[in-house]
């Protein structure tokens, strides 16, 4: 991506380097990229199902908390203020801005995206870097370790764009905000029973990809895309589909209990973003 010469975010909080003595996490209230993931000491990923996908929990307002204690000896090793990866996001954050604040035609309200090690602190509750990047509608913050660029290699989803796809997608989620879209889902997830919620989830999880293409629509036309980055952003979009994640969890598919959409649907949806650039090309809930 050619972004260095992009305007930068000033809604950045860097929180690196902090180092809570105690805090709790918990699943509730976090719009995330991908279900909670975790690897065991072999490497293998695990797909936490059930209780703790975030939209079932997010939705009927439960949460699953687990005490994390760090020593003062934990604490992380100062970090560059305006390293290139800081200044990176700030570019995307930047370019999303530009985008939305002519899409919603002044209307819109930026949010602010929060760079943390670890956990941190959010309005939902206790956000953690194991969870991936997440919105929280609370506080309206994208909150970011970037340790996540990492785990998108072991994705398979290397890039620059890739890693550009996962902010514009948690800004998506800001844009439901804004609009009273993730409120109304809220509303009915709470009168659902839970498979009819985590569908409702995905509706919710795929318009997020829907807006991120749209994002990728303007900095394409804007100049900013080089050759093989909407490639990066497919492979992003497939590598964090549910039925894969299933898969490399040694699970079997199970389309029930998917929370984000399949590889398919991500890739279709942030295609029909990117190809029309219209956001009301982006309701995932009145088509298929």
């Amino acid at each position: 991506m050619r972004w260095k010469n992009s305007r930068q975010s000033s809604n950045i909080e860097d929180r690196r380097g902090d180092s809570p003595q105690q805090a709790s996490t918990s699943s509730a209230g976090l719009l995330r990229l991908v279900p909670l993931l975790m690897r065991s000491k072999g490497g293998r990923i695990i797909l936490v199902i059930g209780a703790l996908f975030f939209a079932y929990q997010y939705f009927t307002g439960g949460g699953n908390s687990v005490g994390i204690q760090q020593s003062q000896s934990s604490k992380t090793a100062p970090i560059q203020l305006n390293d290139e990866n800081k200044q990176f996001v700030a570019a995307i954050l930047g370019s999303t801005e530009s985008v939305w604040n002519k899409q919603l035609a002044g209307k819109y309200q930026p949010p602010t995206l929060v760079l943390y090690n670890n956990i941190t602190h959010t309005g939902c509750g206790t956000g953690s870097a194991q969870s991936g990047p997440f919105y929280c509608p609370a506080d309206q913050k994208i909150y970011l370790d970037l340790g996540f660029i990492d785990e998108l290699k072991k994705l398979g989803a290397p890039g620059d764009f890739a890693f550009a796809y996962v902010i514009a997608h948690e800004v998506g989620h800001h844009v439901q905000k804004l609009l009273g879209t993730s409120d109304k889902v809220s509303q009915l997830q709470r009168r659902s029973d839970k498979r009819t919620a985590n569908q409702l989830s995905v509706k919710l999880e795929l318009q997020a990809d829907c807006y991120a293409g749209v994002w990728g629509y303007y900095v394409n036309q804007q100049g900013m895309l080089d050759e093989g980055d909407i490639e990066e952003g497919l492979n992003a979009a497939s590598a964090v589909g549910d039925d894969r994640l299933q898969k490399m969890a040694g699970q079997a598919v199970q389309p029930d209990a998917f929370t984000h959409g399949s590889s398919q649907q991500r890739i279709a949806w942030f295609k029909k973003g990117f190809k029309s650039g219209n956001p009301r090309a982006c309701n995932t809930f009145t088509q298929p």
